[in-house]
């Protein structure tokens, strides 16, 4: 592994820090956001101000780094991304409105999309000004995407979209979105399924938004009625979505995977100011075990993240070992803030930020985190990549493979 930048690398980590320094606040704490420390206030638009800084980013050319220079970008190698990003994350800017529009539905739009359409929704969702969603999971199909039902039935040039998606992020704010569907039921579930992009304004779409534990509800669920699509806007050959839906996959598991609450240096913080019956926490064995024991998750995540920064900044493409971030931060979230709980004895059911340490982010992590090992691939699934694309263990039994997708059993039968 390389630790360190190249001259190039450099220069241009330097010129990032210097236009953040200029547009910019800096952050009062390393998993403190912008909605943590805005959101509630009177006269705060989350979207509004996204927009703003979007459009500012996408002027100075930060918006899309390695994106073809006719769309906006700058064409140059994704390490560039990389480096943006870190330097991005010790500043409060806005996040939640664009990454999916950004990282999954427009590189998915450049494989599949005619120039006409790249040159219609590239530069629009690059300024901030058309926001997207990714319309995948259903109730009957998350971890299972192959086994969604939301039908597209063909109707002369259009196609007619009838059912359900359940947990899409910002459905209630997007603009566009892209769309799997089932086309074909007399074949099998992987190979009867169809790849559009539709406008959410669309006449028989439905969306409501879902209230979570946390008291956050940026998820969505989405209802079609005779939704109609023009053929036009299809992505790849009828009956060919999965590969499509896979290129969105894979940019997913490239921008998935940071832990975006208290992480080691907050539990250790806490640790070290938490009195306990004998005496100071961090002097405890008991809780040095597991402040030691997240230590060496927390490395193993930062290491396996400089081999894949190598190998962007060399030119190579990252493989499936992307997942292992994801695998071992999701569940340390929800491990740190069940932790934190403990020390913080009766204290950890106080939700009032101004009575909370570190304004109760140890307690909204615990409510919120549960959903990060689900979001992006489950724990399960993400074993299951690794074991089979990484360590090359055999594939799981998966007796449903070539059975028309009619016939699978279901919970009815």
């Amino acid at each position: 592994m390389d630790f360190e930048d190249t001259r190039e690398e450099a220069a241009f980590r330097a010129e990032v820090r210097q236009w953040l320094g200029a547009h910019a606040e800096p952050k009062g704490r390393a998993f403190e956001t912008w909605q943590s420390r805005y959101a509630g206030r009177e006269g705060y638009d989350g979207l509004e101000r996204a927009q703003a800084f979007q459009r500012k980013k996408a002027e100075a050319g930060f918006a899309a780094l390695h994106w073809p220079t006719e769309w906006g970008g700058r064409a140059l190698p994704p390490i560039y991304q990389v480096i943006y990003a870190q330097e991005e994350s010790r500043y409060l800017v806005p996040r939640g409105y664009f990454e999916i529009g950004l990282g999954m539905c427009m590189p998915t739009l450049f494989a599949y999309g005619t120039e006409e359409q790249k040159r219609r929704y590239a530069p629009a969702a690059l300024r901030g000004d058309e926001v997207w969603c990714q319309l995948f999971s259903e109730p009957g199909a998350g971890s299972d995407l192959a086994g969604l039902r939301t039908r597209a039935q063909r109707d002369g040039d259009d196609w007619v979209i009838n059912g359900q998606k359940i947990w899409t992020s910002g459905a209630h704010w997007a603009d566009w979105a892209i769309l799997v569907a089932r086309s074909d039921p007399k074949t099998a579930k992987h190979k009867g399924l169809t790849f559009f992009f539709l406008s959410m304004k669309s006449p028989g779409i439905e969306t409501r938004r879902i209230k979570q534990i946390s008291g956050a509800s940026h998820f969505n669920e989405v209802y079609f009625t005779d939704v109609r699509i023009p053929d036009a806007q299809r992505l790849g050959a009828v009956g060919a979505g999965w590969g499509v839906a896979i290129t969105t996959l894979m940019n997913e598991r490239l921008t998935s995977g940071d832990l975006r609450g208290p992480d080691f240096e907050e539990i250790f913080g806490l640790a070290r100011t938490t009195a306990l019956e004998d005496g100071p926490a961090i002097a405890n064995a008991a809780v040095r075990e597991r402040l030691a024991d997240l230590y060496v998750k927390t490395q193993g995540v930062r290491l396996t993240r400089f081999r894949t920064m190598t190998a962007l900044s060399r030119g190579e493409t990252p493989g499936p070992e992307n997942s292992i971030g994801k695998l071992v931060n999701a569940p340390k979230a929800q491990e740190i803030a069940s932790f934190a709980m403990d020390l913080l004895d009766m204290g950890g059911v106080v939700m009032d930020k101004d009575a909370a340490p570190l304004r109760a982010a140890f307690q909204e992590s615990l409510l919120s985190s549960p959903g990060g090992r689900i979001a992006a691939g489950t724990d399960e699934i993400l074993r299951n990549i690794i074991a089979e694309r990484v360590l090359g263990l055999p594939q799981d039994v998966r007796v449903d493979r070539d059975l028309p997708f009619d016939q699978l059993p279901t919970g009815s039968r």
